[in-house]
């Protein structure tokens, strides 16, 4: 049976179901959420209403008397392969669950299943759908640039980097990038560079911090033959091989200040001279630079010149790290499964919704190019064709907070029965003993360590009898405890 018609407050949910009483149930529940919902009382009815509403999100059960979830899966790929679709079902099995998160669906539910659970499926199941139509209107916007090339992202942070490649690419000015490592500086630079009028011309990249400063000097400036021990030809600087293009001097806050003096020269006079050589040629260059350092603090330090610095900073461009634009992960994850798979030759894999979910709650300290590495390391160790919680490393399923070294030491259930709530306590009472060991006694350096607010700290010190604070008072009397953290 077809659901009555609604006017359209949000996304169109399109539920198919046999069971009048689940389609009836789950209309109520997210028409409350604003949803548009239509039912469909049977697998036929539930392909044909794909066709006719092209829905958002698809529920479907697994087994109909005419059918199976399989087929709307099917169905609904063929229609639109970005539409969400979660299957619903009593019978459970890993293997079912495998098979329809391997043909394509988001998500899998059991029957009898939790509706506020549900309801957080398929909020990040639209949300999921919402944000890759963002990123082909923003490629689309940009012409699917093969400027922003391998780039993705479509978090308010990310579309502002987008929108700044795009008015930089039109201009020849100096631009600085800064970022933590791994936040894909240099594939910022390689945008700009292909955004630009110089696209056609050489994209040439060093890392200042990997050479020597004698050696640098060579690479960058050319030399003479014979201009010092090993110099048995002329050589063309990289200023010259990029000549008409763009260098990019990566990892520009390691150069040393005689380096940055001569650097200084070349981008005010824009000419260049060999070691060894007395003959000046002139240059047409763009410079990029980029760096993972504070370089106004460095400035401030006396470790970076100052006329350098705001001489490659006529353009600063700041990229967020990973943690700050969340939003963009679970496109990110896609967009190195299809690049990985494809690399290795293999089907692409599947990554189940659960495992998403941990992938944007981890802190990702290495950025963009951590995830990456996790995804080919992960593709490469997961025989299966789905990637689930299972297949990512212990530190992803450890608690938040929790340091991984704190699982180190392995604990089993003892033989007999114990009090497992004086155990915790024991565990607790031992931990902030250490802590105010380590913190010399001082009551707040402990609380820290332990991430407990100084009033906590004193009512539970005083509640496992650990003596007297660090001003020799007694601990507070136990009361009602409000953590201020």
């Amino acid at each position: 049976m077809t659901g009555a018609p609604h006017r359209a407050a949000g996304p169109r949910i399109l539920v198919v179901d046999d069971e009048p009483g689940i389609t009836g149930m789950l209309s109520i529940v997210f028409e409350r959420e604003g949803y548009e919902v239509r039912t469909a009382g049977s697998c036929a009815e539930g392909l044909r209403l794909v066709d006719e509403l092209h829905p958002d999100l698809v529920l479907t059960d697994l087994r109909m008397p005419d059918g199976t979830g399989f087929d709307v899966l099917r169905k609904t790929r063929e229609t639109d392969a970005e539409t969400p679709v979660v299957m619903i079902t009593a019978y459970t099995s890993t293997k079912t669950a495998i098979e329809a998160l391997k043909a394509g669906a988001y998500d899998y539910v059991s029957k009898p299943f939790d509706v506020d659970e549900l309801k957080h499926v398929v909020g990040k199941a639209l949300e999921r759908k919402r944000l890759a139509e963002e990123n082909q209107e923003l490629r689309s916007r940009v012409g699917d640039s093969p400027a922003l090339g391998p780039l993705v992202g479509v978090s308010r942070k990310m579309r502002a980097v987008f929108d700044l490649i795009d008015r930089v690419g039109r201009t020849t000015s100096t631009v600085l990038i800064t970022g933590d490592s791994g936040t894909g500086k240099g594939l910022i630079a390689r945008a700009i560079h292909r955004s630009s009028a110089r696209a056609g011309r050489p994209f040439v990249s060093i890392n200042c911090g990997a050479l020597p400063e004698n050696l640098l000097e060579s690479e960058l400036f050319g030399h003479e033959k014979g201009a010092f021990t090993g110099a048995v030809r002329e050589k063309k600087g990289l200023f010259k091989e990029a000549e008409g293009g763009t260098l990019f001097l990566d990892e520009i806050g390691e150069t040393s200040l005689a380096m940055q003096v001569k650097l200084l020269q070349v981008l005010q006079e824009r000419v260049v001279r060999r070691v060894g050589g007395n003959v000046e040629e002139s240059i047409d260059v763009r410079i990029i630079c980029a760096t993972n350092k504070d370089l106004a603090e460095k400035v401030a330090d006396r470790s970076f010149r100052e006329d350098f610095y705001y001489r490659i900073a006529v353009i600063p461009l700041q990229i967020p790290p990973l943690r700050e634009r969340r939003e963009d992960i679970p496109l990110l994850v896609r967009h190195f499964l299809k690049k990985v798979t494809a690399e290795q030759r293999i089907p692409e894999k599947k990554i189940s919704a659960e495992a998403i979910r941990l992938l944007e709650a981890y802190p990702w300290p290495g950025n963009v190019r951590e995830l990456e590495n996790l995804i080919e390391r992960t593709v490469a160790l997961e025989p299966g064709p789905v990637i689930t919680t299972a297949s990512l490393p212990e530190s992803f399923l450890r608690p938040a907070g929790v340091p991984a070294e704190a699982l180190q030491t392995p604990f089993d259930l003892p033989t007999g029965s114990f009090d497992l709530e004086a155990y915790l306590e024991w565990i607790g009472k031992r931990l902030m003993q250490q802590a105010l060991e380590r913190a010399n006694g001082v009551r707040k350096e402990a609380a820290k360590l332990v991430g407990m607010s100084e009033r906590s700290f004193r009512y539970y010190a005083k509640k496992y009898n650990l003596g007297h604070d660090d001003e020799g008072e007694p601990y507070d009397e136990p009361g009602p405890v409000v953590d201020e953290a």
